[in-house]
């Protein structure tokens, strides 16, 4: 019911929306405009711009086309982390998705190296896709110090590929910005599209899930849509 078209031109609150939506699609289409927006603590207005904008004349249609949606199914649901998931591939099965990763594939081709910088669980992302990338024939290398020495140069037909699911820690905004000023271009892949690494960046790509904290607040957001993205990209060059 969501494309990929859709999900890449909501802004924050259309985001949030979206997400309410989908984590509660079963009562969603049995709650008034009203209970919808005092959920969420938006207006009435913005559920109304929202549903104008994934192709509804209205919010009752919206919820006539959830209720097909749901009827079509599966009739048995699938566990929450796979069903997000799961929307998430079938947003990404068009072709504006194929022409997003056909940008990033064009910028690497002109280079000869690529960098891959990753922090914790972004680092060990980064040394895979440095060892994919090699193995079919781009000669990539993996950095997960973040205090590397900012004076060193590196080729500037190379290309720094970020890999972070916030994209705010700070000293990976320092680091980026150091090879930005040495005029080295910048790819990244970032959960968020508004964060500031995506923004800094030359090409960026967002996969938009949800943030999941565990043992006191330690990232255990799924990486499954990065690996996904390295591996559509490295399979095009």
């Amino acid at each position: 019911m969501f494309t990929y078209e859709h999900i890449q031109k909501f802004n924050a609150t259309e985001i949030a929306v979206y997400k309410y939506i989908v984590s509660n699609a079963e009562k969603v289409p049995f709650m008034t405009i009203r209970e919808l927006s005092e959920a969420l603590h938006i207006s009435t207005s913005t559920v109304l711009r929202f549903c104008e904008k994934i192709g509804c004349n209205g919010y009752n249609e919206f919820k006539e086309q959830m209720k097909v949606y749901l009827k079509t199914a599966d009739l048995k649901p699938p566990m929450e982390d796979l069903e997000e998931l799961q929307c998430y591939f079938t947003c990404v099965n068009t072709s504006v998705f194929e022409e997003k990763i056909a940008q990033a594939v064009g910028i690497i081709k002109e280079c000869e190296m690529v960098v891959f910088i990753g922090l914790g669980s972004s680092g060990s992302l980064a040394k895979f896709a440095a060892r994919l990338f090699s193995n079919l024939g781009k000669f990539s290398i993996a950095l997960e110090d973040m205090y590397y020495p900012k004076c060193i140069n590196i080729p500037l037909n190379a290309v720094v590929f970020a890999l972070s699911e916030s994209g705010e820690r700070e000293e990976l905004i320092e680091l980026i910005s150091a090879f930005q000023q040495k005029n080295n271009r910048i790819v990244s892949i970032t959960n968020e599209a508004d964060c500031t690494l995506a923004k800094m960046s030359d090409w960026n790509i967002s996969y938009d899930l949800n943030h999941v904290y565990v043992n006191g607040g330690y990232n255990a957001t799924t990486q499954v849509p990065v690996l996904f993205i390295l591996e559509a990209i490295s399979r095009r060059i």
